[in-house]
């Protein structure tokens, strides 16, 4: 098993219906149940534990009691539901937390197995008969299900920006926006707050308590749109040139999506004589879609 890819390993225990887990080489491990994912976690994004910490709705202390409860037990009780039990939280709570943890932890950890050209080796795996998580089983995933929303999610990332360039590096915002106005999500805007030019978006996404892959879709959409720094600035840029007071004819800086390489300069559309210009017509519909 341990030459064999993640994916066909996933598939074999799957159609074998085990329940036990999957260590994924150093980087997690994939929970199942009767053949069927029920949890996972990677160390390079947040586990249930820390999203639910992260939120308020529960104390780490309480996490710590409940984990002590259940393996000082000799017949381990469902954690999640020990603490479903004493009011800790709903049971929307705790299964949104796991779907969402879970998804997070999968994408990462399936990277190579979404790796179209085969060109990354995986890394060896390691299957324990019967083992669970602490939490206890809250939510599932058919295998062949998992994959094709990391395939989505994959996609949605290339979508917004299609280059892993941000993706490791220290999130850096412009000292300028380019344009007059933006609009920022919810998670693009404490990506922005909490970027202190040292942590990257794994970093980041520990931080905020938010799931690493929206932190770094957020990441990528922000580097799109021009407002992180994509290589080192200019130590003194030169400040941009003022309108004279009666031109208005000029076309005004609009944020679009483009490459983000010079954050000091807007991204202008070029105006062509021709008023059919197809390239021009393009550009004015990212840079509609790019403020819905």
């Amino acid at each position: 098993m341990a030459t064999s890819t993640l994916d066909s390993v996933l598939a074999e225990l799957a159609q074998d219906k085990a329940t036990g887990s999957l260590r994924v080489g150093r980087n997690g491990t994939i929970f199942l149940t009767r053949g069927r994912v029920s949890y996972a976690e990677c160390t390079g994004t947040p586990n249930v534990e820390e999203l639910l910490t992260a939120s308020g709705r529960i104390s780490a202390s309480a996490v710590r009691k409940a984990r002590q409860v259940v393996s000082a037990d000799p017949d381990p009780v469902n954690g999640g539901d020990l603490l479903v039990g004493k009011g800790v939280l709903t049971r929307g709570e705790l299964e949104f937390c796991v779907l969402g943890a879970t998804l997070d932890a999968s994408f990462f950890l399936l990277d190579t197995a979404l790796d179209a050209t085969g060109a990354r080796p995986g890394p060896r795996s390691r299957f324990r008969d019967g083992e669970r998580h602490w939490l206890g089983t809250h939510w599932f995933f058919d295998v062949p299900g998992l994959f094709r929303e990391c395939r989505r999610r994959k996609a949605r990332l290339d979508r917004a920006w299609p280059s892993t360039e941000l993706d490791t590096q220290p999130v850096i915002p412009v000292r300028r926006i380019p344009g007059r106005h933006v609009v920022l999500t919810a998670v693009q805007w404490e990506v922005l707050l909490g970027a202190d030019t040292t942590a990257t978006p794994a970093e980041l996404a520990r931080r905020l308590g938010r799931p690493a892959y929206s932190t770094l879709l957020a990441v990528r959409e922000l580097g799109a749109a021009g407002l992180l720094a994509t290589r080192v600035e200019p130590a003194a840029p030169s400040p941009p040139t003022l309108p004279r007071r009666g031109d208005r004819s000029g076309p005004r800086a609009e944020l679009r999506p483009g490459s983000g390489q010079d954050a000091t300069e807007p991204y202008l559309p070029q105006v062509s004589a021709d008023p059919t210009d197809v390239n021009l017509l393009i550009r004015l519909r990212d840079a509609l879609e790019a403020l819905q």
